[in-house]
């Protein structure tokens, strides 16, 4: 989850707002109370509370109507990150997202994955490249890794056996190393651990994903554990104009 410390203000007011929704203190289909009214409930002030309802109408759980005012939309978007599931189900609205392998290969730990993965220098970790697609457009690049063969048989030997058994399958199309994983844990408790920053695609991944280099994005990394023992870590690249991801953290 993201850190509880480096959250803004207001996305501690939208988290508010948001518990509020789906514990039914403003239901589906009820209007907001105005916002002087709304302000004074949650002892926040009205410039801070505008920025938190209107990230909560671009995030889809709020719509405006002319004469009556904020209300709350019947089918509010499900929640993300605190279950852990394949990106492709949380972009897909309805229908997953699809899976386009770019690469599939075995590759020594960079400093991000010898940070998250705790692999030592002269490990191989299996590394998946995807492009996935929703709505008819290019919506995210995913890069993923797994945690050496040896740990895995040692802590998960149901996901080394069922990453075997996909790399067999032809570069592994239509499938993310995230859902290898949760299809293969069945009875085994995952956690997991994301982070959510804002950049640039860069000439690279902008070339990957048809955008200019300079095209604002988020960046979600993440990393999911069996035990204290991380066994995939992952970069999402999403660009501005891919389907709204629904990332809110619960505790």
């Amino acid at each position: 989850m993201v850190g509880a410390e480096r959250r803004r203000p207001v996305v501690v007011l939208y988290e508010r707002i948001v518990d509020a929704i789906h514990a039914g203190t403003y239901p589906p289909g009820s209007t907001l109370p105005s916002e002087p009214r709304l302000a004074a409930e949650l002892g926040v002030s009205r410039p801070a509370l505008r920025e938190a309802l209107l990230l909560l109408q671009e995030d889809g759980l709020l719509s405006v109507r002319r004469g009556v005012g904020r209300t709350v939309n019947d089918r509010p978007p499900r929640r993300g990150f605190e279950h852990v599931r394949p990106l492709e189900e949380l972009l897909g609205a309805g229908t997953p997202a699809r899976v386009r392998a770019l690469l599939r290969t075995v590759e020594e730990p960079t400093d991000f994955t010898a940070q998250h993965l705790l692999a030592p220098v002269r490990a191989e970790l299996r590394f998946w490249e995807s492009l996935l697609a929703a709505e008819g457009t290019a919506a995210a690049l995913s890069q993923e890794w797994a945690a050496p063969d040896e740990v895995l048989e040692r802590v998960h030997p149901a996901f080394a056996a069922a990453l075997r058994k996909a790399a067999l399958r032809e570069a592994a199309g239509g499938t993310s190393m995230l859902a290898v994983l949760v299809g293969a844990s069945r009875g085994v408790a995952l956690g997991a651990h994301s982070a959510v920053t804002a950049t640039l695609l860069g000439r690279r991944r902008g070339e990957q994903l048809d955008r200019p280099a300079d095209t604002p994005a988020v960046l979600v990394t993440q990393v999911v554990r069996v035990g204290e023992t991380p066994v995939l870590a992952a970069k999402h690249m999403l660009p501005t104009g891919a389907p709204a991801l629904p990332v809110l953290q619960s505790d």
